[in-house]
């Protein structure tokens, strides 16, 4: 049985060298015949389409090998000394850090970038990488906790890099533009200075192969056969880190072809190092050629269907999704690390000091704020002046941070896990590809367009995730890691339309950013009657709250429909997400930490700790956004940022415990 098994890997491995390239070469036909022309009116013509193929279609063509070649090796890298079948550049941070470093760097010493912007990338690539690791080294670089640790820093990077954006206007409004990944070439320059790179990191890699395969065993086998295991680690990573950010620093984010090539580099039948560090830069070359072949085909005239960056990421969240059941945690994130130090003995006098606290946060917000000539009290005339301005901006953040904390509340009682929330299970950027797909199809569509797409954008991630989740019993890494592949390829659709750079980009990038300057009494009004509305029926859901967290099985001889109960939780949550990531953005991990605020105070009871968390999740925005007005005054930062920072902490803090759900 065993033998048949390998026989058909090894059979497997020559069908698919030979499919890949047959598939390459089919695309390239397919777009040298169809490609747009000059129309052959005069003698210049020939010239210009000869110079279109020669300086534009064929070192593309060169470029999108060696890149993907790069991606490659560097996916296989990172995978096989972190012993993580997930690890990539994207999966890591690593894009995102370089990305953040670049985008600063252009914003404020465009010299810098100019001298050396592979540099600045391999700074910040490394920084980032350095940061996940350093999170996830006390659980061992457990795969799961490698995954949430890369997700908290993309976040905490990409809510920087959209607010140096913001801030410098246009100027930096191209970075992010080519950040998207244009393979788009004039010459041959390109190609001819990442060839040189690609041939050095892969003859680097041939004098690693023996340290990797050594590190295929567990860190005491290592080092019992002589292995500097830290110094020969960080060589590895530091390669591989090199090797995605020359590709990025050259032609921007390609999402998630480090990951996907090993992938299908081993389920082609590659297994050893030697022929996987082989089969997947190959793999890769081909997987980005492709790509790019295909979006250049589908596009209209001379433009690209896509950018071929964010093409790629739209396999980045389908692909996680596939390799779940082969990401196995070994300390998984603890449910007691959610749970309360204490048990409050009176709930209701403590709901009580939270609500004066929440109000006499809520007077600070509209009262107190900088001038020209120092801190100010608003009173009297000069209060009536100000209300106009700061009153719909603090509703708004006080009700969309009501909102996210109830909806975190009900994904954690709905899934079991401490650590749902809508910004990590995906749902916010499930919203974020609904507000996607109503730009795209309706220009500049109203409000309410905008809402029900984001609503129904929502409700489809999360359905998706339950649906992915409920397989394993809801296992704390896998519904995490579903939360990760949904996320990725809902922002990879938002990234397509970011690209274009036109006004619709521009909406879209506000809205990442969470920024409240442009609240009025329409979001105002929205935000309090959603609020009321939606969290109306939750007291009555109480028995659903309570009993859904034990379980499937215990639920059901509890006398509950299971499945009518969670869409109905899930339609809510999905609602209140959407309508409170229309207002304040997608980053602020508010969704998270309200609900463990509430429990770590001591609430215990569903209804109680509900309470709790909408008046947490209210001080928490409301707080975040006055500190987005005054912290550069006079000018503003996205409220979006500072609750991610807010958020991040937390989530950090919360994955470097010690406890171990058993």
């Amino acid at each position: 049985m065993v033998s048949r098994a390998k026989l058909a890997r090894n059979a497997s491995l020559p069908v698919f060298a030979i499919l890949l390239p047959l598939l390459c070469i089919a695309a390239f036909a397919v777009l040298i015949v169809t490609r747009p022309e000059v129309p052959q009116g005069d003698a210049d013509a020939a010239m210009l389409n000869g110079a279109l193929l020669w300086n534009s279609i064929m070192p593309r063509a060169m470029l999108a090998l060696i890149a993907g070649a790069a991606l490659g090796l560097s996916g296989t890298l990172l995978q096989r000394v972190l012993r993580n079948p997930i690890a990539d550049a994207s999966t890591l941070g690593i894009a995102s850090g370089a990305e953040l470093a670049m985008t600063a760097a252009m914003g404020f010493s465009p010299l810098l970038i100019g001298f050396s912007r592979e540099m600045a990338a391999f700074g910040g690539g490394l920084a980032a990488v350095a940061i996940v690791l350093a999170l996830s080294w006390r659980r061992g670089l457990d795969p799961v906790t490698v995954a949430l640790s890369g997700l908290i820093v993309s976040l905490i990077a990409s809510a920087l890099s959209v607010t140096l954006i913001l801030s410098r206007g246009e100027y930096a409004m191209s970075i992010y533009i080519w950040g998207a990944g244009s393979l788009s070439q004039q010459d041959w320059n390109g190609a001819l200075s990442l060839g040189p790179r690609l041939i050095l990191g892969f003859a680097a890699a041939l004098l690693l192969v023996r340290p990797l395969r050594i590190l295929a065993l567990d860190d005491s086998g290592a080092r019992s056969l002589g292995l500097a295991l830290h110094s020969t680690r960080l060589a590895i990573i530091a390669l591989a880190v090199w090797l995605a950010v020359s590709v990025i620093s050259e032609v921007g984010v390609i999402g998630f072809v480090g990951l996907a090539a090993p992938a299908i580099a081993r389920l082609a039948g590659a297994r050893g190092t030697g022929k996987l560090m082989l089969t997947a830069p190959l793999t890769g070359a081909g997987l980005l050629f492709l790509t790019d072949c295909l979006t250049q085909i589908l596009g209209p005239g001379f433009t690209d269907l896509a950018p071929t960056g964010a093409a790629t990421a739209l396999l980045g969240g389908p692909l996680l999704l596939f390799l779940l059941p082969r990401v196995h945690s070994v300390s998984a994130v603890a449910a007691q690390s959610a749970a309360a130090l204490n048990r409050l003995t009176k709930p209701l006098l403590a709901l009580g000091a939270l609500f004066i606290a929440l109000a006499l946060i809520f007077a600070v917000v509209l009262t107190l704020g900088p001038a020209e000539d120092g801190w100010h009290v608003a009173t009297g005339s000069l209060l009536t002046d100000l209300l106009p301005f700061r009153l719909p901006r603090t509703i708004v953040a006080a009700a969309a941070g009501a909102m996210l904390a109830a909806a975190g509340f009900i994904m954690q009682r709905v899934t079991g896990n401490p650590i749902a929330s809508p910004e990590v299970l995906g749902v916010s950027s499930g919203a974020g590809a609904g507000l996607t797909v109503a730009l795209f199809l309706f220009g500049f569509p109203s409000p309410i367009i905008m809402l029900l797409a984001m609503a129904l954008g929502a409700l489809a991630a999360f359905l998706a995730m339950i649906a992915i989740s409920a397989r394993s019993q809801f296992s704390p890494e896998r519904m995490l890691l579903a939360g990760v592949g949904i996320g990725a390829f809902a922002m990879a659709i938002v990234t397509m339309v970011l690209a274009k750079g036109d006004m619709r980009g521009y909406i879209l990038l506000t809205w990442l950013s969470g920024s409240t300057n442009r609240a009025g009494a329409f979001e105002a009004w929205t935000a309090i009657i959603s609020l009321v509305v939606l969290t109306a029926p939750l007291p009555f859901l109480s028995r659903w709250l309570t009993i859904l967290p034990l379980g499937a099985g215990p639920s059901r001889a509890a006398g509950l429909h299971v499945g009518v109960s969670r869409l109905a939780l899930a339609i809510l949550a999905a609602l209140m997400t959407a309508i409170a990531s229309f207002l304040v953005g997608p980053l602020s991990l508010t969704g998270l930490i309200a609900p463990h605020l509430a429990r770590l105070a001591g609430f215990r009871a569903p209804g109680h700790q509900l309470t709790a968390s909408l008046l947490f999740g209210a001080g928490v925005l409301m707080a975040a956004d006055w500190l987005s007005r005054v912290v550069i005054y006079p000018y503003q930062v996205p409220v979006g940022l500072f609750a991610a920072l807010i958020g991040g902490p937390y989530l950090i803090w919360l994955l470097s415990r010690k406890e171990v759900q058993q």
